[in-house]
């Protein structure tokens, strides 16, 4: 009684799985496989980028709008010190942070941007690889699905040729089933990985113009440095007659000064 209730269970369990390559054939072994692993690229892929895709939070945003209002050290500073273990993981915080260091530090603007289009396509780029996955999938899997037709359909020819013509149904039945069932499959598993591989296309395209859009908002604002002037702008610029230098504020007086004022800020 329990064994032909045990082998009614491993029937059941493993009925459809079995019924599946015996209706497909080699075929559907291979799409079982490339489904298997799109589900597994899939989940790694949703896992990975709860911890580790860039977000635009809440506090990035604060920040941001500090520093368009007063663009100085204490910024960056805050925004490193209220951060939390999972703020951490974000990679946009980071780049909203160095950016701000590298402007107040006086870094040379083109270096700035060098470097932060280097850091911005080094977060993005783990997601590439994964999304790269899904998209062969969705299209490996109709032509897979293809092949099983054209084998089956050899199969069914097969058989009729080896009867001069005179095949019954039934030998010309399987060769068309199991050509019709790998069609079918490769279908049911290029459609929606085809589906998410264009959702999750959108949502990087989202990332990247989120990304982009901080990261020119930091680089737009004035920032104010106590750096000593190249020599050259030195050498170019007489001193000014009357002009004192405390902290970032520089006062100057006489109209000579004051109309080279008026050029520098357009």
């Amino acid at each position: 009684m329990s064994e032909s209730l045990l082998a009614d269970t491993t029937g059941i369990s493993a009925g459809p799985v079995s019924q599946l390559l015996e209706m497909g054939g080699p075929v559907m072994i291979v799409l079982l496989a490339i489904a298997l692993a799109g589900v597994v690229t899939f989940l790694y892929l949703m896992l990975f980028g709860t911890f580790f895709a860039p977000r635009f939070t809440s506090k990035l945003k604060k920040a941001i709008t500090e520093w368009q209002q007063k663009p100085d050290g204490n910024v960056s500073e805050h925004l490193q010190r209220s951060a939390g273990r999972y703020a951490q993981l974000n990679p946009l915080h980071h780049l909203i942070v160095n950016t701000m260091n590298a402007r107040n530090a006086g870094t040379d603007p083109q270096q700035i941007r060098e470097s932060v289009a280097r850091d911005a396509h080094e977060a993005l780029e783990p997601f590439e690889a994964p999304l790269k996955i899904i998209e062969v999938i969705a299209a490996l899997a109709p032509l897979l699905g293809l092949l099983g037709t054209v084998l089956g359909m050899m199969e069914a020819f097969g058989a009729m040729a080896a009867t001069e013509g005179r095949a019954n149904a039934s030998q010309l039945s399987g060769g068309i089933y199991e050509a019709l069932t790998t069609t079918a499959a490769g279908l049911v598993i290029a459609i929606p990985f085809a589906a998410l591989s264009a959702w999750i296309e959108f949502r990087l395209r989202r990332i990247q113009k989120t990304i982009n859009s901080a990261l020119v908002t930091l680089l737009s604002v004035p920032v104010a440095t106590t750096e000593s002037e190249p020599e050259m702008e030195a050498h170019d610029k007489p001193a000014p007659a009357a002009g004192t230098r405390t902290g970032r504020v520089v006062e100057y007086s006489g109209d000579e000064h004051q109309g080279r004022l008026a050029n520098a800020t357009g």
